[in-house]
């Protein structure tokens, strides 16, 4: 039994918690009051990304001798952040499939299927954590992805606000998504030989499915916020 277990479980019970309590705490405007749990949502989606993007980036700064070994080097600390990621993606998990249509969530239900079970290899194993880390660094610009959809949820779309969070979202995606993807994916096919076949093979799948997947989002982003 893995003591990473118990950290996925309490981070579930967490955002759950934080789920329930968000209205409290950020009461939805007047336009969001129609779709109460995809604010709860968002909100909470968002703690996470600021948790595990700035927790990322932290262990990097921190623990620079993890970059150069992806597979076996990494603090207890980094290991604990990838169970948490775990439990938070859990969580998001049941919360859309109990609130949300399937023909509506089935891409972010795809999405989180994968990721968890990259990130539930690592932290079984306890091996492939830095790799699992890097990976985390896409949710540096998963922050102004949540921020936008709060930002349009608040009908405050015509706002300078607004306008600045399209920038830095823009150009966050192509440095910490697009680039860190990029980069992952040279990453296994130059390290080949020395990853096991199995833990290969799924990494590989992981990331032919999550590219194209963050393709479309670009394009869909660029559509939406500079091309209308």
């Amino acid at each position: 039994f893995s003591p990473g277990l118990l950290v996925v479980a309490g981070s579930f019970a967490a955002f759950r918690l934080l789920n329930r309590g968000l209205e409290r705490l950020v009461p939805p405007p007047p336009s969001a009051r129609r779709n109460r749990w995809k604010w709860r949502n968002i909100w909470t989606s968002l703690a996470h990304s600021v948790l595990s993007g700035g927790g990322a980036l932290a262990g990097f700064y921190l623990h620079p001798e993890m970059s150069k070994d992806l597979v076996g080097t990494h603090p207890p600390g980094a290991h604990s952040l990838v169970a948490v990621s775990v439990g938070y993606f859990l969580e998001d998990f049941v919360d859309m499939l109990c609130n949300q249509k399937l023909h509506q969530s089935w891409e972010l239900l795809f999405h989180h299927s994968v990721v968890i079970i990259c990130f539930g290899i690592a932290v079984l194993l306890h091996q492939y954590v830095g790799f699992a880390l890097v990976a985390l660094l896409v949710e540096i610009n998963s922050i102004f992805l949540h921020l936008r959809q709060i930002l349009l949820m608040a009908n405050l779309v015509h706002t300078t606000c607004y306008r600045l969070n399209s920038l830095i979202n823009l150009g966050t995606y192509v440095v910490f998504r697009i680039a860190t993807l990029a980069w992952m994916t040279r990453w296994l096919f130059l390290n080949r030989q020395n990853v096991p076949p199995a833990t290969y093979a799924v990494g590989t799948a992981g990331m032919a499915i999550m590219t194209p997947m963050n393709i479309i989002l670009f394009y869909r982003l660029l559509r939406s916020d500079f091309f209308k």
